[in-house]
């Protein structure tokens, strides 16, 4: 299909952009009834009305591990690291603002809460513009998880009282630098209610990257270099989608792209690890998901892209439309859409 960037775009005014989460549960949810082209306005608690008995809802477990800490350069001059993952024993992952000027070789300092200064010094480039950073011992780089803030989007301009709601209730294995954030709906009494229904839950885990909230500045999004994530799904957990007599239902375009990654067949997902490029554009055909339950979506960003492909672009602008009609809160602490 020769869609363009630009066909992804759409109206939001600012104060739409939720910068702070509400409780757990108590957000809207918009449901798109992809055969019958209609959209019903509901509240999020109303999604146990959509899910049957015999459905999947398959959730990633991922947990937010990254940091953000400020430092000083040797110069003086302000330096700010997002520490993305552990490497080696005393190493870290992380992408440095600015980046140009700390080449290998550059030392420079990270503050603690207490202000107690750790020198870091850059061994490396990554591959995706970051830097590998390493400290005196374990001891002080284990330190660092402990340290600085979650690294909330750069559209949430206030700082998150309790980290925790960037978390979703059931996050496990750490390792992303965003949360999964369709999953931050649920509480731990709505999944409970979920399996006294007779809906199977299946966890798999993608840690996601910062590209998350990137958008495609090419103007042809078939140009666009995805950016890899690690996921992996057990056998107990492909076992558990592989046997559903319902829908697989994916919590989030994460979710989504790993079990579309993983697919094998119509329905069917292999046990797997490994990284993902996967790029789901409109004509894209789905293998695995059925339904998703996802947030709002920024402009021409590759998720309002992949869930353009589950529906139509046409149908995902006009909800998108009827949600800013109606005041929806939007993005990662926003309201969710349900796409069945």
């Amino acid at each position: 299909m020769n869609f363009r960037t630009d066909d992804f775009d759409y109206y939001l005014p600012e104060e739409l952009i939720a910068q702070t989460p509400l409780p757990r549960g108590q957000s809207r949810l918009l449901i798109l009834h992809r055969r019958e082209n209609r959209v019903e306005l509901r509240q999020f608690p109303d999604i146990l009305e959509y899910l049957h008995p015999g459905d999947t809802l398959v959730i990633n477990n991922t947990r937010v591990t990254a940091r953000r800490i400020f430092g000083r350069r040797e110069n003086g001059k302000p330096v700010e690291a997002l520490l993305l993952r552990p490497f080696g024993e005393c190493e870290w992952e992380a992408l440095l603002k600015p980046a140009r000027p700390l080449r290998v070789g550059a030392r420079f300092t990270l503050l603690t809460s207490d202000q107690t200064p750790i020198l870091a010094e850059v061994t490396a480039a990554t591959p995706e513009g970051g830097r590998r950073l390493r400290f005196e011992d374990q001891a002080t780089r284990d330190r660092l998880a402990r340290e600085g803030e979650a690294p909330l989007p750069p559209y949430i301009h206030q700082r998150l009282q309790d980290e925790e709601r960037y978390q979703t209730v059931y996050s496990g294995p750490g390792g992303s630098a965003a949360a999964p954030t369709a999953g931050l709906h649920f509480t731990n009494e709505m999944l409970k209610e979920i399996e006294r229904r007779g809906i199977g839950i299946a966890r798999l885990t993608l840690h996601v990257g910062v590209d998350t909230f990137r958008p495609v500045r090419e103007e042809n999004p078939h140009e666009h270099t995805m950016h890899g994530e690690w996921y992996t799904i057990s056998p107990e957990a492909a076992e558990r989608i592989n046997a559903t007599p319902g829908r697989i239902v994916a919590v989030g375009t994460t979710t989504a792209r790993a079990l579309e990654s993983a697919a094998v067949a119509p329905r069917r997902v292999e046990p797997t690890t490994g990284v993902t490029r996967l790029f789901i554009l409109p004509g894209y055909t789905f293998q695995v998901v059925e339904a998703l339950l996802t947030n709002f979506h920024l402009p021409k960003s590759t998720l309002v892209m992949m869930v353009s492909a589950l529906a139509t672009r046409e149908q995902i602008l006009d909800a998108y439309r009827q949600a800013v009609e109606a005041r929806y809160r939007f993005y990662s602490f926003g309201d969710a859409m349900l796409i069945v």
